[in-house]
Formats: structure tokens, C-alpha cells, sequence
């Protein structure tokens, strides 16, 4: 089963993805974290338990409270066993500088986000086709991760 862990603290964003992926048919186990922070543990938790499977994908708003989505992803990147998890902004965010040092610091993509459920439900379609049925992405455990690069 894949599993995605959004990082979100918009309530109302929170069940609009989960809303999208549900009318689009996609199965998958869905982790929220609801800010920067809260991510990080996660990611900490799993790391220190064995034989827990780590996040198939990472759905990552820019603007959350206490650790924002570029210091997230920046503390992804840097750790070698998380490094391998592809990771998606997600986020109202237009601006060039945002989109730039998204991909400086290591985003494998970069979506603003739509209004409305038919415009996520068609880019949830997108990402599910291109993420879980076209690319390959390692199986990962959490005590093996180090190996998984």
C-alpha cells in the first residue's frame, strides 16, 4: 500500500487533498502532519522504529508554522536516509523565488494549488498516474533507509 505523508496546516486544504484523493479512487494510506515540526518527528519516529515503512511520497506546504516546508525539505535532504523520498510542494505560492529555491534545495516538483476540488482531483490524477504507476521508487523501511540510496 502506498503511503503519502501530507504536510499541511490548513484544515480546510487538509480535507480538500483527502477529498481529491478519494474522488479519484486512489488507494493509499494517508499521514498528516500538521506543521514543520510535527513532520520532522514523524520522520524521527519512523526512523527509530524497525521495520517501519517510511512515506512513498511527501506532499509539502511552504507556508506552515514553527518549521516551514523549506526548512522541511531542507532537513530531508540532508539526511541520507530520508534523502530518497520524493517530495511535492504544494501551496498557494506563485512567487519565482519560491519555485527557485524550492528546486535549489532539492523538490522533485513544485505545484501551486488549484481552487477547488475538480482542479486538485485533476492534478491528484496526475501525480497519482506519474508517482505510483510510471516512476519506480524504492521500498523502503525505515531500519534499511541508509541503504535505500
Amino acid at each position: 500500500m502506498i503511503t503519502v505523508l501530507l504536510v499541511e496546516d490548513n484544515m480546510g486544504d487538509i480535507e480538500l487533498v483527502q477529498d481529491a484523493f478519494e474522488a479519484v479512487k486512489v488507494q493509499l494510506n494517508m499521514d498528516i502532519a500538521r506543521d514543520g515540526v510535527e513532520a520532522m518527528s514523524y520522520f524521527h519516529q519512523k526512523l527509530g522504529t524497525a521495520n517501519t515503512k517510511l512515506p512513498d511520497l511527501v506532499l509539502l506546504d511552504l507556508n506552515l508554522p514553527r518549521k516551514n516546508g523549506r526548512e522541511v525539505l531542507a532537513d530531508i535532504r540532508a539526511d541520507e536516509r530520508l534523502r530518497h523520498i520524493p517530495v511535492v510542494i504544494l501551496t498557494t505560492s506563485e512567487a519565482e523565488q519560491d519555485i527557485i529555491k524550492s528546486y535549489q534545495i532539492g523538490v522533485n516538483a513544485y505545484v501551486t494549488k488549484p481552487i477547488g476540488l475538480e482542479g486538485l482531483a485533476k492534478i491528484v490524477t496526475l501525480m497519482e498516474e506519474f508517482w505510483f504507476t510510471i516512476v519506480k521508487l524504492p521500498y523502503c523501511h525505515a531500519k534499511s533507509a541508509a541503504n535505500c540510496d
